[in-house]
């Protein structure tokens, strides 16, 4: 039979535009973006780029090319991200501008070839309608836009999105072809390969059909190998896979055509990787893979238990070995390898790349920030922890926690590279994912089966056969801490923002679902005092929306706010709601700024909050500082790279640092019985600031109460705490427990309150329950304050002192809460005993000499 060559749609009609070298042809009568790349595999430094082609000798002084920002909801879209004067053009009308890495940002994004200028920031379509504004200073010349299908992401131009030619993801860039033809279509484009092919340092070739990269060169396709004319099933042709991959990291034969036989044990053809891999009976050599990633798009069906013969060519992708510009032969149906077992760590990935493998060991879900939208989670032998979370920074025992847990994990992708994938699949059962059917992090997998492959930078196992899960992790209700009379918490509220589509909520349909998570979540915590992080800094306008939804949830004024305006100058504050049936607040509420201490950087880290309440119980007085210190996500001017502690270390613990003399200080103004510092203090527990804090006299509750291994963060599928219950030296002794709540950290973004990147299907899979109301877990400290102690009149001579007789009553000193009433018996000195809770210490005077007397205290 004739074998058939891959091509599909899109790259038939790419090669009816080009050959392999396109001749530049100046089709528009206007300067035009000719070819740009936003993204390649791996870092991208160095190969970002916008390429202009005009005809030769256009002067292009006065232009600018912009990059605008298309992904929404972000409080950026429509905003200049990129402004630079375009580059002079060469003798042949080329010109390139090279951006540094990230400079042209992933995603939805659009390039604007402009005359005239615009400035970084700049609003440019304010109505979000698509179309730039008049009156912005500049005149668009021409417009490209990539859009990765956010619903509601905007393009500028022409819009390239994943199907603009046939395919299943929006293109990392694109090519004109032929050079400069304009017809505002996007079939006036070809995508570049992804792979790099083209650029320096990047020896891949392009699928078929896909344009090379050619930055100041002319635009050029790539050519289809042409098939065989006859092949036939078992021909001498046939080499093992096992010498195409070879024993290195890369294939031996790399640019080669080779001829490979064996059974699809794993079919992608549809969900973005465009083929199948093929697994042979083997070459006997242990140290090489038997199984090849044959990239096949347009292809004739294949499925799991095909014998297929396939030619093509020998390439790495992504550091994955692939047979490319393919032809096939089918060869009827054989028999599936048996799975080879693995055991974490693998001693050697590349020697079993692309085989049918199992996964025997139970391993535990560890990581799961990807699955909404690339269907993929971090499993590994037991849950981990960050390195300093349990080891001190930078030390040999952190070192090895690292280690031990880049070796003891694997990712379980989806068979998928689409975003967003519809229907979501469960990784441990393969079946859909529902509010029914779901996951946490520390639930198990068993046995799993499927393909070994490395992309996007990992090894990942693309299930072929479900394993055995299990719920190791069930959902928990609220803590009730065990004695506790009070219950303070920290409660990260994730972006509540009232003002819709900035950090928070977008629309008014994402605040709803947001507002009533967050609702649920504080309703059960049910604390007397609850500190909140990343609420909208709107002079207390998102508080007093959100106690209005709770008191509203209640049927009652539940609760109350401290009012405290605008704290600083960040979009997110710190703000503190409490029970007026259980606590009142005591004195004006305090702010530690830079303004009060310079070490304590406002323009990083956000003002730390006090306030002082009166527990109604016991009439004892409590002094709570809720805090949100810079993040380790980005960098602080001056960072030294401190080991294992993230961006801007020096400055958490100057905050913390200042903190601790600020509290030591009483900065409410009010005698407290004891003080608490709650909130994210964006650090681990060995972590420099909250050493700091520990050598200021302060405990941390949680390590006191459940151990290294508390947690309230998921991190790169690591466990630890950045949100933190301490107590003072005074207050220590009343704490009778602190607990994380996991509502949040164990469970999947899928359910969480946002519609952003997500379909209609995974958009439903909310309830208006509290799990996933943020992304951190709270903090609940229980505390047991004693009754306050009672203030007793000293006695004295008079008409109340006890004299001459028995039983006569009399008032002693007492130290206690106790009432009592009673006579004291005996003449001469006695001694009176309070009873209840006051101890009375009398001395009766009397006749003669009597014995000592009981007498009860009197608490005034």
């Amino acid at each position: 039979m004739r074998a058939r060559t891959l091509l599909g749609t899109g790259t038939v009609a790419a090669l009816a535009l080009s050959g392999l070298v396109a001749a530049p042809a100046f089709a528009a009568e206007h300067p035009v973006i000719n070819e740009f790349s936003a993204d390649v595999t791996g870092t991208d430094t160095g190969f970002e780029y916008v390429e202009v082609h005009a005809a030769a000798g256009t002067d292009l002084s006065g232009h600018s090319l912009l990059v605008i920002k298309g992904d929404n909801p972000h409080d950026q879209v429509g905003r200049v991200l990129q402004a630079h004067a375009a580059p002079a053009l060469d003798a042949d009308g080329f010109g390139v501008l090279t951006y540094p890495a990230n400079g042209i940002q992933n995603g939805s994004v659009s390039i604007l070839l402009v005359e005239g200028t615009a400035r970084v920031g700049q609003q440019v379509d304010a109505d979000l309608d698509g179309a730039i504004d008049a009156g912005v200073g500049f005149t668009v010349v021409d417009a490209v836009g990539i859009h990765d299908g956010g619903a509601e992401d905007l393009a500028w131009g022409t819009r390239l999105d994943a199907a603009f030619d046939g395919g299943e993801f929006e293109p990392g860039g694109a090519s004109r072809v032929p050079d400069g033809v304009d017809t505002d279509a996007p079939s006036d484009w070809v995508r570049n390969a992804y792979n790099g092919a083209g650029l320096a340092g990047f020896t891949a070739t392009p699928a078929p059909g896909e344009a090379w990269n050619t930055p100041g060169e002319p635009n050029a396709v790539a050519e289809v190998e042409e098939p065989p004319a006859e092949a036939t099933c078992g021909s001498d042709a046939v080499v093992a896979i096992g010498a195409v991959q070879g024993a290195g990291e890369s294939t031996p034969v790399s640019g080669q055509s080779v001829t490979v036989e064996g059974v699809v044990v794993g079919d992608w053809q549809s969900g973005g990787f465009n083929g199948f891999t093929l697994q042979d009976a083997g070459d006997g050599d242990a140290a090489t893979s038997d199984g090849i990633f044959v990239y096949a798009p347009g292809a004739t069906d294949v499925a799991e238990g095909d014998r297929v013969q396939v030619t093509g060519t020998a390439t790495e992708y992504q550091g994955m070995t692939q047979l490319a510009n393919a032809s096939l032969l089918e060869c009827g149906t054989g028999s599936l390898p048996a799975p080879a077992a693995l055991e974490l760590p693998i001693a050697d990935e590349e020697a079993h790349e692309s085989m049918l493998v199992t996964l025997p060991q139970t391993l535990a879900i560890l990581e799961y920030y990807d699955y909404g939208r690339y269907g993929e989670v971090v499993v590994g032998t037991e849950r981990q922890m960050q390195p300093t979370a349990v080891a001190a920074p930078g030390s040999e025992e952190a070192a090895a926690v690292r280690a031990a847990n880049e070796a003891n994990r694997i990712t379980i992708d989806d068979g998928r590279s689409t975003q967003n994938p519809d229907p979501a699949i469960h990784p441990g059962n393969l079946e859909e994912f529902t509010l029914a059917n779901d996951f946490r992090g520390g639930d198990t997998i068993t046995g799993i089966t499927g393909v070994l492959d490395y992309r996007f930078g990992l090894w990942r196992l693309q299930p072929t056969e479900a394993g055995s899960f299990a719920e190791a992790n069930s959902r928990p209700a609220a803590p009730n801490i065990e004695g506790a009379t009070l219950e303070v918490a920290s409660f990260n509220v994730l972006n509540y923002f009232t003002t819709l589509g900035s950090r928070g909520a977008a629309t008014a349909a994402e605040f709803e679902r947001q507002e009533a998570k967050i609702v649920a979540a504080i309703d059960e915590l049910d604390s007397a005092i609850v500190g909140l992080l990343e609420i909208e800094n709107n002079d207390g306008g998102a508080l007093d929306t959100l106690v209005a939804a709770l008191n509203e949830a209640a049927g009652s004024a539940r609760w109350a706010g401290i009012q405290t305006g605008s704290l600083g100058t960040d979009a997110i504050t710190t703000a503190i709601i409490y029970q007026p049936a259980l606590v009142a607040p005591v004195g004006a509420h305090a702010v530690l700024d830079s303004s009060v201490d310079p070490r304590f950087d406002t323009s990083l880290n956000r003002p730390a909050l006090a306030q002082s309440f009166r527990d109604l119980a016991t009439d004892r007085i409590l002094t709570v500082a809720v805090n949100h210190l810079k993040s380790k996500g980005s960098a602080c001017e001056g960072d030294t790279g401190e080991p294992e502690q993230g961006n801007c270390n020096a400055v958490r613990t100057a905050a913390a640092a200042a903190l601790a003399d600020w509290m030591a200080g009483d900065p409410t103004g009010v005698e407290a019985d004891g003080s608490l510092i709650i909130g994210d203090l964006n650090a681990y527990d060995h972590e420099d600031p909250i050493t700091t804090l520990e050598g200021g006299g302060w405990a941390d509750l949680l390590e006191r109460f459940e151990g290294e291994e508390a947690y309230t963060y998921v991190f790169d599928g690591m466990l630890g705490y950045l949100d933190y219950g301490l107590a003072d030296t005074e207050l220590l002794p009343s704490v009778v427990g602190a607990a994380a709540w996991h509502a949040n950290a164990d469970e999947t973004s899928l359910i969480d309150y946002s519609m952003a990147f997500k379909q209609d299907a995974q958009d439903a899979l909310f309830a208006p329950d509290p799990y996933r109301a943020s992304d951190h877990d709270a903090v609940v400290i229980g505390i047991a304050f004693p009754a306050a102690e009672p203030e007793c009149a000293h006695p004295v001579f008079g008409d109340e002192h006890p004299v001459h007789g028995d039983d006569h009553p009399g008032r002693g000193f007492c130290t206690g809460n106790g009432q009592g009433n009673g006579g004291g018996a005996g003449d001469g000195n006695g001694n009176g005993q309070g009873n209840g809770s006051g101890q009375g210490n009398g001395n009766g005077q009397g006749n003669g000499n009597g014995d000592s007397g009981e007498r009860r205290g009197q608490r005034r």
